[in-house]
């Protein structure tokens, strides 16, 4: 599946959906910072537009020919750090729906901080949306259940033209972890201390963290301790052990791997990890997207065997329907999406899987039988 990613800051999204299996094949970037950064570490373009000209972008997106569009707009808007009120930055959100209605991919992917869920803007791009006849899945996820060592909560709305709402909330939202992922969990010793400091928003809060838990959300601040420091009640443990992370140990929690290249200024580059989609969690995302369309077209291709049964007066409905369900369980033994159309491939497969060998001579007749009418509807599709 072909992807652009807009506001694709240094590449966090873009590099979690290239690990999911996507084909990300152009970003777009208006920081200068971060788009130098993006091209060191892909092959695609990154392109320097502003996203709030609509038919400049669609018209430089059409040539790549995008089955999703996908991206973060500016949050700070939104966020619990930024102002709350909602300016010129949360209507890109509004334009990034106006391109997408243009160019019509098959999917989007937005992502935002929780508060953009509830925002005059989201809801405004929202109905654009479904004018365009998209069904929408929304969720809020945290970062921390999802391979990521950092209490990161982020809203996800993911489209699909011709589905129903909520298509997939419920796989989005099931958790591969039950407990939240520690920073020692995901980088062992390496960072060869115990604890570290990270600048508070206010001196209410705690600023000394340990490995052994995860780490609060990233942002942009990163200062050392300062001259003076009280300890806070909660700090998981002393001050004067503790340092801030560097960029690359920033970049780690993040869920970048440390091949990735950053450049520029301490500070470019603490903005653009902090403005980051955690790499983890967008490969969670986009694996499920994918998963969602493999299943979605399976379930075509089960309709249209079954219709060719019952045409070709072979059988009724409910039989063509046990047959195709024969033709799933086939493929179930096998763990392959794709069924051999080659009978003796077919047969010698099977004949090495004991959870095939262990069934019912008549079971094992049943499912070669749908193995070989799958094998002649596939032929026959195909034409001369």
């Amino acid at each position: 599946m072909r992807v652009a990613d807009l506001f694709s800051g240094c590449g966090g999204l873009s590099l979690g959906l290239k690990n999911a299996g996507f084909n990300v094949v152009v970003a777009v970037e208006h920081a200068a910072a971060a788009r130098r950064v993006y091209a060191q570490n892909f092959d695609h373009p990154v392109l320097d537009l502003d996203i709030s000209g609509v038919n400049k972008v669609v018209e430089h997106l059409a040539p790549f020919e995008v089955d999703m569009i996908a991206g973060g707009p500016p949050c700070q808007d939104f966020s619990a750090a930024g102002t709350r009120s909602e300016g010129l930055r949360a209507q890109l959100t509004v334009s990034f729906a106006s391109v997408v209605a243009a160019v019509r991919p098959t999917y989007f992917l937005l992502e935002n901080v929780p508060q953009a869920r509830e925002s005059a803007a989201w809801i405004a791009a929202r109905r654009r949306l479904k004018r365009c006849g998209y069904g929408i899945s929304e969720c809020v996820l945290d970062a921390s259940f999802y391979d990521v060592p950092q209490i990161r909560k982020r809203f996800f709305a993911i489209g699909r033209l011709a589905e129903d709402d909520h298509f997939l909330d419920e796989v989005l939202e099931a958790h591969p972890r039950n407990s939240r992922m520690t920073v020692r969990e995901h980088v062992g010793d390496s960072f060869g201390v115990p604890y570290y400091y990270r600048h508070p928003r206010n001196w209410g809060r705690k600023a000394i963290f340990s490995i052994d838990e995860p780490s609060a959300t990233i942002r942009s601040t990163n200062r050392p301790v300062p001259p003076g420091y009280s300890a806070h009640p909660n700090d998981a443990g002393p001050f004067r052990d503790a340092r801030p992370l560097s960029v690359a140990e920033r970049a780690r929690i993040q869920t970048f791997p440390t091949t990735f290249a950053f450049s520029g200024s301490a500070h470019q580059q603490d903005l653009m990890i902090a403005n980051a989609v955690p790499v983890e969690l967008a490969r969670h995302v986009g694996e499920r997207i994918l998963s969602h369309e493999r299943l979605r077209c399976q379930t075509a291709t089960d309709l249209r065997f079954q219709s060719w049964l019952v045409a070709r007066g072979l059988m009724n409905e409910r039989s063509a329907g046990n047959v195709a369900s024969r033709l799933r369980r086939i493929a179930k033994i096998l763990k392959t999406k794709r069924v051999p159309l080659d009978q003796a491939e077919l047969l010698d497969s099977l004949s090495r899987r004991p959870a095939f060998r262990s069934l019912s001579t008549s079971v094992r007749s049943q499912l070669k039988r749908a193995g070989a009418l799958y094998a002649e509807f596939r032929l026959s599709a195909a034409g001369p």
